[in-house]
């Protein structure tokens, strides 16, 4: 028997009936079954894996190798078992429970062939609501692990030289039951001679399953963090310390860590939460070096600083109160800025400002953080003017905030919640009316705003700008319900018309418009006769 170009690994474990559309699109390969080895090891299943497996076998007796063996507890035992028996010159993982593009095997061959890569990564895109980065997946080149967006799609769903994965004996660590495929990988990519992006087809459907009953999901936060500390470990006997493997372990940071650190960390017992707190701060210690710690926005930041400094009531407390009530004001001293997260300045938690420091666009966090409190009309002689008073996500240096009424839509850039960052070139908001601060509130500073208006037709957005760490951000000021004064003429000469409303994005507006007399009817008639009189 001739050596098949690939053998396709499957380790199965109670993923029926996804099984069955991941075997069909293995079979229908266009790379046609005369060059495919497939080899399924089924873990223990307790449904008709193993049966539907067997049945598989039975139709292509030539394709097929089927093992039966104990539940290991995860995938890495039957994964390693599998390349025990591959034959195929290069070797590929795929999840029981997801399928490939019809002519994904063809196209990852013959890349690897055509460019002599060690590993090539299809396009893997995800299904039924799974998230899968895409970030990767630009175009057709050769990547690496410090200059691309790699270190974010390390799962084994790739296509490997098998000729690689032998001579370094690349296996799994069958005593990790979540991310055992990130340690072979990595190393395979580190090993590598080349490898390739296959991003004009897509190679790799993942599936999320509707039960969400794989292991991912459920492994507690413990285990994750043992994990991610073999995985870290693993990586950094790999690669020496400096720019390669801090572009490793910012996915590890951003991604795995983070996860440890989210809205359910409160709602642990405490000793989980003093065993979390303690064991991602020393990956802190270890591999958050400044650069890092520079690059990470501040609100991961902070929680990493906070684990480090063993403060789990005030890691605690910043989570739980972010979560109920948004992010916390930003303190402007001069051209910087800080999140007044909990610990902020606090001797007793002893972590450095840096930690607190806004380096990062801050536009949908100010733009929560600025509501209307009250609205009024104020009139001094023939001048009309609106009274506003709202509260700004910012405490301490406030001599940079505007409050202007802004003409027309806000641009594409705008988030979702109408906030925006201005560009560098762009002229700087000029100053309309006064506006002072009255006092420090919770969330942030009230600030009072007597905005003259203009006899002319006019609709336009209150908006506040204000300069945070060295950038201007424009923001609509958002009602959130508040009643509105009621509408106002004035003038005698050219009497106006005006009144504040909500439009349909919760946002305060102020209308003017001249009064003009109406063209017809009772009143308009009996205003003429009246004129009529009078010239008589």
């Amino acid at each position: 028997m001739s050596t098949p170009d690939v053998t396709v690994v499957v380790a199965v474990y109670n993923t029926m009936p996804y099984l069955t559309e991941c075997l069909d699109s293995l079979v229908g390969q266009s790379i046609g079954r005369e060059r495919l080895q497939v080899v399924a090891v089924d873990d223990g299943s307790t449904d008709d894996s193993g049966k539907e497996l067997d049945r598989f076998a039975q139709l292509y007796p030539d394709v097929f190798t089927v093992v039966h063996q104990p539940n290991s507890g995860g995938p890495a035992a039957p994964s390693n078992r599998a390349l025990e028996l591959a034959t195929g010159r290069f070797v590929y993982f795929i999840g029981s429970d997801d399928h490939l593009g019809e002519e994904a095997l063809e196209r990852m061959v013959a890349c690897a062939d055509a460019n002599e890569s060690d590993v090539i990564i299809g396009k893997m895109v995800g299904t039924n609501g799974r998230y899968v980065h895409q970030k990767l997946y630009t175009g057709n080149r050769d990547v690496t692990l410090d200059d691309s967006e790699l270190p974010f799609t390390l799962a084994n769903t790739k296509l490997f030289r098998r000729e690689l994965v032998e001579k370094y004996g690349l296996r799994f660590p069958e005593d990790m039951p979540v991310g055992s495929d990130q340690p072979f990988t990595i190393e395979a990519c580190v090993r590598a001679r080349k490898i390739s992006v296959l991003s004009d087809y897509t190679c790799y459907y993942a599936v999320k399953r509707g039960d969400a009953s794989n292991i991912t999901y459920r492994a507690n936060h413990l285990a994750r963090l043992r994990c991610v500390q073999r995985i870290m470990q693993h990586t950094a006997a790999l690669i020496p310390a400096g720019p390669r493997r801090d572009a490793v372990f910012k996915r590890h940071f951003d991604w795995e860590l983070t996860k440890l650190l989210q809205k359910d960390f409160p709602a642990l017992d405490a000793d989980t939460r003093r065993q979390v707190c303690q064991g991602v701060g020393a990956l802190v210690d270890a591999y958050f070096t400044d650069g890092l710690r520079d690059g990470t926005g501040v609100k991961r930041r902070v929680r990493f600083g906070l684990a480090r400094s063993g403060a789990v009531e005030e890691l605690t407390r910043a989570i739980t109160e972010e979560t109920e009530h948004g992010a916390p004001p930003f303190l402007l001293e001069g051209d910087r800025a800080f999140a007044t997260y909990p610990g902020f300045r606090d001797p007793a938690v002893g972590l450095d400002d840096r930690y607190y420091e806004v380096r990062e666009t801050v536009v949908g966090r100010l733009s929560a953080g600025t509501r209307l409190e009250s609205a009024d009309w104020e009139q001094h002689g023939t001048e009309l003017f609106c009274v506003v008073k709202l509260r700004a996500g910012v405490t301490g240096d406030t001599s940079s905030a505007v409050v202007a009424l802004a003409q027309g839509a806000m641009p594409q850039s705008a988030d979702k919640a109408g906030a925006r960052k201005l560009p560098a070139d762009a002229a700087r908001p000029q100053r309309c009316g006064t506006l002072t601060p009255d006092a420090a509130v919770d969330g942030g500073t009230l600030l009072t705003a007597r905005i003259p208006l203009a006899a002319t037709r006019s609709k336009r957005g209150v908006r506040l700008y204000v300069d945070v760490a060295g950038s201007t951000y424009e923001i609509p000021v958002r009602t959130d319900g508040q009643p509105m004064p009621l509408a106002r003429r004035w003038g005698s000469d050219e009497p106006h018309r005006v009144a504040a409303s909500t439009n349909s994005k919760g946002r305060l507006v102020i209308t003017t418009a001249p009064l003009r007399e109406p063209k017809s009817g009772v009143g308009a008639r009996l205003r003429r006769t009246l004129s009529r009189s009078k010239r008589k």
